[in-house]
């Protein structure tokens, strides 16, 4: 049966894809090949495909796994809701749309589409290690708008040593949670020291402490105490350049009995960090005038980040409205109006560049 972006998309979003995205991975496969496409699958369960060869390349990515819980499909007139009916399987449907359907005359186009977005994003790392193109189109919901910046995320950890003793005697021990209260202070004070500044386009970075463990017992002098940030990023800073100059800042604040140690939460998994690209450059040009949507950043990490060159955020669907969240929220939506028009425009964006 012919590919056709309702039918995909509705086939998409009744499939879930929140535990296992083999199913999902298998309805992707499956359109590309019933169309003639050969598809790849990297070491990472990253799909691949292209059409045409050489330079320039154009990269359409996106990701096909989703948020918990999921949610049915369901369709009142134009709008369709469900888990994943803007994230991200709208963009989805949108650019194999375009995929499929433009014009490859000079060049090389590739669907390049990620499976833990939402969680672990190794996917999109190594595809940044991998792909070196002229452009890439990362598909997420912004309301048809092009996004050419968005602030990175780094999730991390500082934990303070001191040593342990019963609380009967204070003195007899370094008492861990005593030092949180410097650290605190030392938080709140490291942008106005330090770090990269306001951007130009995203204003200025947060940091931003939300978990913290001290203590094992209420009789006992407690040794260790973690507290975990969240980072949002915006350039030039970097992960390896963040975490150093973090943690020579908060050695600054740390009384001499104790001991600290500073970095992701995850060490071995990618962190995004902020990207912002030209508004000058070919790409994001030629995708505004064919959306006609609105030029800005993009108000959540991606993996836009893991990606060298001129790249920008777009699609259907929208991150909120003003009733509230939409992605990720259990009211997910997206009006087929926008899939139509997303297709369109990623679809004349490649036959400009390609063409």
């Amino acid at each position: 049966m012919a590919f056709t972006r309702e039918a995909f998309h509705r086939a998409a979003v009744e499939t879930p894809s929140h535990e296992d995205v083999t199913a999902m991975r298998e309805l992707l496969v499956g359109t590309l090949e019933s169309d003639g496409i050969d598809t790849e699958r990297d070491r990472e369960g990253n799909i691949l495909a292209s059409r045409g060869s050489g330079e320039p390349e154009l990269v359409l990515n996106t990701h096909i796994d989703t948020v918990p819980p999921h949610i049915p499909y369901e369709r009142d007139g134009d709008i369709v809701r469900g888990r994943g009916a803007c994230d991200a399987k709208g963009p989805l449907s949108a650019f194999l749309d375009a995929f499929l359907a433009a014009d490859v005359a000079d060049g090389q186009l590739t669907l390049a589409i990620t499976t833990n977005e939402e969680t672990t994003q190794t996917g999109g790392a190594h595809l940044g290690e991998r792909l070196s193109a002229d452009g890439y189109i990362v598909g997420e919901p912004t309301g048809l708008d092009v996004c050419h910046a968005a602030r990175g995320q780094f999730e991390g950890e500082l934990t303070i040593h001191g040593e342990s003793g019963h609380a009967s005697d204070p003195a007899n021990g370094t008492n861990a949670i005593r030092a949180v209260a410097p650290i605190l202070q030392a938080l709140e004070s490291y942008d106005q020291q330090g770090g990269p500044g306001a951007h130009d386009l995203l204003g200025p970075p947060t940091l931003t402490p939300s978990v913290i463990e001290g203590g094992e017992a209420i009789n006992q002098i407690p040794a260790a105490c973690t507290l975990r940030f969240d980072r949002r990023t915006v350039p030039p800073e970097t992960v390896e350049g963040f975490f150093s100059d973090l943690e020579a800042h908060l050695a600054g604040w740390l009384p001499d009995a104790y001991d600290l140690d500073v970095g992701l939460v995850r060490p071995e998994m990618p962190a995004p960090e902020a990207f912002a690209t030209d508004p000058d450059e070919r790409l994001v040009e030629t995708l505004l005038d064919a959306s006609g949507g609105d030029l800005r950043p993009f108000g959540a990490a991606t993996e836009a980040s893991y990606f060298d060159g001129p790249v920008v955020v777009f699609g259907p669907g929208v991150l909120a409205d003003e009733q509230g969240p939409v992605a990720h929220a259990d009211r997910e939506y997206v009006d087929t109006a926008e899939l139509e028009a997303a297709a369109v425009a990623v679809r004349e964006t490649v036959e400009r560049l390609l063409g």
